[in-house]
């Protein structure tokens, strides 16, 4: 891993951990051992590595997803496989996900960070949509929001009263 790749992947615990405001460049810069002006020769500004680690998250998520029809040909429910990937996020990393973290600071992100939040939630949404119309569901669009705001406020709730039962509960 590259000293790039490492920047993102701490600046990504602090951020499932505590928010965007959770870390400064200098912070990143003791903990990966390079100076300041090394984190600033990789990402210019806070908002380029806010951006660029909302975008990297939003593709691994996806990527993690899979295709729709591959996981129905597999016999499995794609919806499941959507709730099992928060709650390994949650029950496995005991971590928040990163862009419903970042999307309830939304009017504090830099604009650049904001953006790469909503590209998290329209795929995640336009991929739950065409899961619930592969799954026969009347209103795909609603049952997706639902989902996904299931989840995320399932998260929420278990976090803030650190008792992952509330997420079991929620998703049973």
């Amino acid at each position: 891993m590259g000293k790039r790749e490492e920047l993102l992947q701490i600046a990504e615990d602090k951020v499932r951990s505590g928010g965007y405001s959770n870390f400064s460049f200098r912070e990143l810069a003791n903990e990966v051992g390079i100076k300041n002006s090394s984190v600033h020769y990789h990402f210019p500004t806070k908002a380029d590595l806010g951006a660029e680690l909302a975008h990297q998250y939003t593709d691994s998520f996806m990527a993690a997803l899979g295709d729709i029809y591959d996981i129905k040909a597999e016999g499995k429910d794609p919806i499941d496989v959507y709730t099992e990937i928060f709650k390994g996020a949650l029950l496995v990393d005991n971590k928040m996900c990163l862009c419903g973290l970042l999307g309830a600071q939304n009017e504090t992100l830099p604009e650049k960070v904001q953006l790469e939040v909503k590209r998290f939630f329209h795929k995640n949404l336009n991929w739950l949509t065409e899961a619930h119309r592969a799954n026969g569901e009347q209103d795909p669009q609603q049952a997706a929001i639902t989902t996904v705001s299931l989840l995320e406020g399932a998260m929420m709730i278990s976090k803030a009263l650190n008792d992952h039962d509330y997420f079991k509960l929620a998703t049973q």
